[in-house]
């Protein structure tokens, strides 16, 4: 097998020099639009040849308008099968049935039909089945607060190849980011959580009990870089690409060597000295968004007790005076968004389900 190509190139390629031209012959006037959206890390540009081993391939989606999908989708899916090649770039293009766990694998075939993954659908089946929200309509307040940050980031990391429809990017454009008053209601909630753990290194610490100590400075560790990601306005991705994702930051450079020595320290009290930096870091970052007064980036006692914090409800108390939207402002419990309270895979996979948690925002 040749040289491994990212699969956002690979699947472009294949755009360009096997699908597109096969709709040009056999449906000459049809509009349409392509790109790789969704699902899987190349999605994301984070493939390595590791990720061949399932779902990875030549693949990519067709977008057509409502009508021309009743009327064309399933010939268009038959002339793709029967005139795509069995190999591009030295893959198959032909995808091996789903096993037992849903895994479809590329599988060689020497003649025949193509079993491919040009997957044919509308812009608004798309969006609906992947988001839960229908593309065309406003995106609601608790629409963006209950639709996971891996799928946002999915559908706006991928890559439009043609968009005959006129709609796609614009689209796109539409879900790159948070609208302003929620980004600000998610900072302050993010502090929140950070303000609602910070004492507990020395508490657990001073009652010998190590593992705990650790285990809330883990949490505290994941809230400071999901707190970069607000503060850079950036998707964060799922677990897997974190601290890829992370590393690729501005604030990285300087954080990073820090969360890394808060991971590895021996003592609660070492622990809570490298949280303090991090803690004032993040501080002197959120003092140069401009979106509050500057504030007092030194850790302090916690109160009467002597553990280190930087008192991170400051900056969420600060933060929430300056929401002006008063559909935010009506949302008086300060949880954010779904990724800020839930970290369960078949709730942030299942659109039917994350919709439900709507109901969690007393307004």
């Amino acid at each position: 097998m040749s040289d491994f190509i990212p699969g956002l190139r690979l699947s472009e390629l294949f755009y360009h020099e096997a699908v597109g031209p096969i709709l040009a012959s056999s449906f000459p006037t049809l509009q349409y639009s392509s790109a790789l959206l969704g699902s899987g890390s190349e999605v994301l540009g984070l493939d390595t040849p590791q990720s061949t081993d399932h779902h990875w391939g030549p693949r990519l989606q067709i977008f057509l308008s409502v009508d021309d999908y009743a009327a064309q989708a399933a010939s268009m899916n038959q002339a793709l099968s029967k005139q795509l090649p069995h190999r591009f770039r030295d893959y198959p293009t032909n995808f091996g049935p789903p096993d037992n766990t849903g895994v479809r694998l590329l599988e060689d075939i020497g003649a025949g039909p193509v079993n491919h993954r040009v997957e044919i659908d509308t812009i608004e089946s798309f969006f609906e089945n992947y988001l839960g929200v229908n593309p065309y309509d406003e995106v609601r307040i608790l629409d963006w607060l209950t639709i996971p940050e891996q799928r946002l980031l999915t559908v706006t990391a991928g890559r439009v190849y043609h968009d005959g429809l006129g709609k796609l990017n614009e689209i796109l454009r539409k879900f790159s980011y948070y609208p302003r008053d929620v980004w600000l209601y998610m900072l302050a909630s993010q502090w929140t959580r950070i303000a609602a753990e910070e004492a507990f290194i020395g508490r657990t610490g001073e009652v010998g009990d190590e593992l705990g100590s650790r285990i809330i400075a883990a949490s505290l560790v994941r809230a400071l870089m999901k707190l970069c990601f607000l503060m850079e306005r950036q998707y964060a991705p799922y677990g897997k690409w974190l601290g890829t994702a992370f590393a690729q930051l501005s604030s990285a450079k300087s954080l990073s060597p820090v969360l890394g020595k808060v991971l590895v320290s021996k003592s609660w009290q070492e622990r809570e000295q490298h949280l303090s930096t991090a803690y004032s870091l993040v501080a002197k970052i959120h003092n140069t968004l401009g979106i509050t007064k500057p504030l007092d980036t030194n850790v302090s006692p916690y109160y009467n007790r002597p553990y280190k914090v930087i008192h991170s409800e400051r900056f969420a108390d600060a933060i929430r005076e300056t929401i002006r939207d008063p559909e935010v402002q009506r949302i008086t419990t300060p949880i954010g968004s779904i990724d800020q309270f839930i970290d369960c895979t078949e709730i942030m996979t299942n659109p039917q389900l994350y919709g439900k948690l709507r109901m969690m925002y007393d307004r």
